[in-house]
Formats: structure tokens, sequence, C-alpha cells
């Protein structure tokens, strides 16, 4: 049993080198039980290595890492932790089930095979060798290896990879309903879509360090905020150059267009102050944020005290 109040994970200070790259410098992680996260960054940006530490797999040069208040090694030979991985694992000449039953016997306690099987929604092909399994069944087949110990914890690497449309969105709603009965999820993915969708919090990291944590919302508005356009006529387009929070002004025919990170303050000078008609207010997408906030040009940032106070609850 975990106690409730204890983070599924809390690591600080994490520091991890392999000759002279610098893979992880100085990450801060912590994540309460039965958060759904999305740790997301472009190649080389440290998500690998940060999970290996997690789960043991590799030690911090320097730091700490912690799950449910245990090491890592240590969680995992308890049964609190799991993951699924994109490759391996998989011994291709047995059937599904006997894969699982393999898995299970490696714990003292264990959820039924085909209790998994079936939460995975692999119960119909129970009876396939793995080698005439799809990459999506295969898939499945991880999660339901790793579901077999009933983790506090789960870890997942591009868990959909090889899913068809509608057995991404059934996988979803397992990960969801598991995380309503207090299932702590990690996973990282390359469907943005996936992660503006599923997950409670998002955090993103570049160059080893995190830049940005927050729910979608908030990290779409640190990147540029939102897009404000409007039909403005032109007597008063001299006015627009006292707009609030304005990171850039541009026309194009009738219509103006204010990037910003406080839209609401942009829409009251427009409506207030000039003659302003058809506004419309936009958010960035989740892709554009992510390449705002992790790319090779993008200035360092860090999530406010406002989202912490935010997570809290």
């Amino acid at each position: 049993m975990t106690v409730a109040s204890m983070p599924a994970v809390h690591a600080t200070g994490l520091h991890k080198r392999f000759g002279k790259v610098h893979a992880v410098r100085g990450l801060d992680l912590t994540v309460q039980q039965g958060e759904v996260v999305a740790f997301l960054g472009p190649n080389g940006a440290g998500k690998t290595t940060t999970i290996d530490m997690i789960l043991g797999l590799s030690a911090p040069d320097q730091g700490t890492v912690s799950v449910y208040g245990h090491t890592p090694r240590g969680a995992i030979s308890r049964g609190q932790v799991a993951a699924v991985m994109q490759t391996g694992g998989l011994l291709r000449d047995i059937t599904v089930r006997e894969t699982v039953q393999l898995n299970a016997a490696m714990f003292d306690s264990s959820r039924p095979v085909d209790e998994v099987l079936d939460r995975a929604g692999i119960l119909e092909i129970a009876d396939r060798r793995v080698e005439k399994c799809s990459g999506g069944q295969q898939q499945r087949l991880r999660f339901a290896m790793a579901l077999v110990s009933d983790p506090g914890l789960l870890i997942l690497d591009e868990p959909t990879t090889g899913m068809d449309v509608a057995g991404r969105r059934d996988f979803w709603a397992a990960i969801r309903a598991d995380a309503v009965r207090g299932r702590t999820v990690i996973f990282a993915t390359h469907y943005l879509e996936e992660a503006d969708a599923y997950a409670d919090r998002i955090i993103l990291v570049r160059q080893g360090t995190v830049v940005a944590d927050g729910t979608a919302a908030q990290i779409k508005n640190l990147a540029s905020g939102r897009t404000v356009k409007a039909s403005v006529p032109v007597e008063d387009r001299e006015l627009l150059a006292g707009l609030p929070s304005a990171d850039s002004v541009a026309f194009e025919g009738a219509r103006v267009t204010v990037r910003t990170r406080d839209s609401d303050a942009v829409v009251r000078y427009l409506l207030n102050r000039t003659d302003a008609h058809d506004v419309e207010v936009a958010s960035n997408n989740l892709e554009e944020a992510f390449l705002a906030l992790t790319g090779e040009d993008a200035a360092p940032q860090t999530s406010d005290t406002a989202l912490e106070g935010e997570r809290a609850s």
C-alpha cells in the first residue's frame, strides 16, 4: 500500500552525463498519485534518460529520485512500477496468454491473466502466437504485461505506436479509467494530440531541463499567448499603437491580427477605444507551443508559481 499523500515520483537536481554529453541538467520533477502526465520534448532532450533513472535502469550522476518513497529498484521489486516500452520484451514463438502468464510468474501477487488481457483489449486473441500479432496488438500485449502486478505507477513510452484510431481511443479510455482509481501514468509520445486530449499535466523538457509545466491550456499560453483578430476602420489604426501586451500587430486588408499573452486586455482596448468589430480570439495549438518552447531558438522558460498552486489540488 502507498501513503496517499506521498508523491508517486519525486526527483530533485538530476544530472546525467554520457562522456561530453550532458543529457540531464538539474532536472526537478514531482508527480502526484493519480496524475496522468505527458513528458514531452524533442529528440535528445533527455526524456529517455530521465525515464531510465525513474525506472532504476540508470543512476543519476547527481541528485536523487524516489518512487513512492523508495528507490526506483525498490519500488519495482514491490510491483509498484511497470513500463510499456516501444520495442523488446516479447518472445515470438509463444502465445499471448502464455506471455502474460510468464510475466505474472515473476510476482508474488498478480492480477488474473484473463482480466489484464481483457483490460488491454486482446482477450479474443489470447491463443494467438506473438509472431502472428500486428504491431498494435503487440503493443497492447506489452500493456497487459505491465498491468499484471497492478502497479501504482505506469510509465509508457510511445504506447499507441502501431495502433489504429479506434485502438488508440480504447487504450486511452482504459488509461483514464485506471487514473480515476488512483493509478499514476507518465507517458512520452510524438502524438501531441494525445497529450492535449488525455494528460492532466504536460511537462516539456529541452536540453535536459524542464522548460514548461502545466495543463495543456497553460502550456499553449506560455508559448505566445493567443491571437486576436478584428476588423478595424482605417481611421482607427493609429490608435492601435497603444495596444497593451501586444507581441506583434499585422494588417491584412480590413483585418488586424494581434499576437498577445493577454488577450483580455487587447479585446477590452479594441472594443473601448476603437470601432473594432467581428473580434475573434484563438488559442495556439499544442504543436505551436511545443515548437516555440523546445526549438533551438527557444528562450529558457519555466512555469510560474501560479501553475504550481493550481496543480497542488
